[in-house]
C-alpha cells in the first residue's frame, strides 16, 4: 500500500480536507449500522460474522434487494437473524429492506430453521432505535445496493446528517464498461440520490470503497482457503457451520470463490489502516458508471489503493473459531 495513513494524512490540504467534509472524526464509540444484501455472494456473511464477533458497537443489519416471492419477503433478514444468534449477538436488531430486483443473488434458501420468525420491515424505525443510544454521529457500512440510505434521505432527513458512510460500490475503470458496478446497478436512481443529498449538504461525503480496489484474485476464499479450512474444522461452532453451508452453495451454484469486497469495506468502515483513500469529484451518467468529474462532480472519498494481504490475515484473525470474539487484534485501535 502506498504510504503508511500518518504519511497519507500528512499529504492532505485543506482544500482537500474540506472536499471530504472535514477532520477525520474519532468514531471508535459510534453505533454500527450494516446495509446488506446477505444471502447471495457470501461475503456479506462474512464481513457480518466479523463484526458480530468483534464489534460491540454493531447495533443494526438491515437486509437490501430483500427476496420475493416465489421465495417469499423478508428472508435474507431472516438468514442475518439466525446467523447473528448463532453468534450470540441476540443484541443485534434486524430489519428488512424491499425487494429491488428478481432475488437474482441469493443462494441460502432453506438453510434458515422455520422458527426464526420474519424481521420487522420499517427500516426507518429501525434506524431511529439504533440512532437513539447516542447524540453523536452513526457509522452507516453499505454492502449492497443504496436503496435504504435514499429512502431515508427522503423521509428521515435529521437521522442523515448524522450518518458517516462507507459504501461498497462504484467504479472508475469498471470491468464491464457498457454499465455500471453492480451495487450501483441494482439501484440508479438510489445512488443519484444519494450524490445529490452530499452535494445539497444534507449527507456528510461518503467513502466508496470501489470495484477498482476490491476485485482482484488477493480477496478470493475459495473451498482451499485457510479461511474457509478455519471455519470447517471438525471442532468449529455452529456460526461457523452456517458460513461453510452458505460459502458451499455459492461454490456449487455461481462460482468456486468469494471476493471480499464487503468486508474490506468494513474495515475502511472501522478505521482499520488497509484502504488508501482519497477525495475526488465524481459524477453518475444515466446508467450509473461513475467517472471523475472535478469540474462538476460530487466530492467524496474514494478508494484508490489497498493493502491486500494485509487485509486478509485480519479477516483470517477475525473469522477463525480459535481467535477469541472481541480479540484486540481483530478491532479498530
Amino acid at each position: 500500500m502506498p504510504g503508511s495513513p500518518t504519511v497519507a494524512a500528512q499529504r492532505v490540504t485543506s482544500a482537500e480536507l474540506r472536499a471530504a467534509g472535514g477532520p477525520p472524526e474519532d468514531l471508535r464509540e459510534a453505533p454500527i449500522i450494516i446495509d446488506t444484501d446477505i444471502g447471495g455472494d457470501a461475503d456479506d456473511a462474512l464481513a457480518v460474522a466479523a463484526a458480530a464477533r468483534h464489534q460491540p458497537r454493531l447495533a443494526l443489519v438491515l437486509t437490501c434487494d430483500e427476496t420475493r416471492p416465489p421465495v417469499g419477503h423478508g428472508q435474507r433478514a431472516r438468514f442475518a437473524r439466525f446467523l447473528l444468534d448463532a453468534l450470540g449477538r441476540t443484541d443485534v436488531a434486524v430489519a428488512a429492506g424491499p425487494a429491488v430486483w428478481d432475488t437474482r443473488y441469493y443462494c441460502v434458501d432453506g438453510l434458515t430453521p422455520d422458527p426464526v420468525p420474519l424481521a420487522p420491515d420499517d427500516v426507518v424505525a429501525a434506524v431511529r432505535a439504533a440512532c437513539a443510544g447516542t447524540e453523536g454521529p452513526v457509522r452507516w457500512v453499505g454492502m449492497g445496493p443504496l436503496t435504504n440510505l435514499a429512502h431515508l434521505i427522503e423521509v428521515a432527513p435529521e437521522l442523515v446528517g448524522r450518518l458517516r458512510v462507507t459504501q461498497m460500490g462504484g467504479a472508475l475503470n469498471y470491468r464491464h464498461p457498457d454499465r455500471a458496478e453492480h451495487n450501483i446497478r441494482l439501484d440508479v436512481a438510489a445512488a443519484h440520490r444519494v450524490l445529490a443529498a452530499v452535494a445539497a449538504g444534507e449527507l456528510r461525503a461518503p467513502e466508496f470503497i470501489a470495484s477498482d480496489v476490491t476485485f482482484t484474485p488477493a480477496l478470493q476464499v475459495t473451498a482451499e482457503h485457510p479461511i474457509y479450512r478455519a471455519l470447517a474444522a471438525p471442532a468449529a461452532p455452529p456460526w461457523a457451520s452456517i458460513l461453510v453451508a452458505h460459502l458451499d452453495r455459492w461454490y456449487a451454484g455461481w462460482h468456486p470463490a468469494t471476493i471480499q469486497h464487503d468486508a474490506l469495506t468494513l474495515s475502511a468502515a472501522l478505521g482499520l489502516p488497509f484502504v488508501d483513500s482519497a477525495p475526488v469529484a465524481v459524477a453518475l451518467d444515466a446508467i450509473g458508471r461513475m467517472s471523475e468529474d472535478p469540474a462538476d462532480g460530487v466530492p467524496l472519498r474514494l478508494s484508490r489503493a489497498a493493502d491486500h494481504p494485509a487485509f486478509m490475515t485480519w479477516l483470517g484473525r477475525a473469522l477463525d473459531p480459535a481467535t477469541a470474539a472481541g480479540a484486540g487484534p481483530c478491532t479498530a485501535g
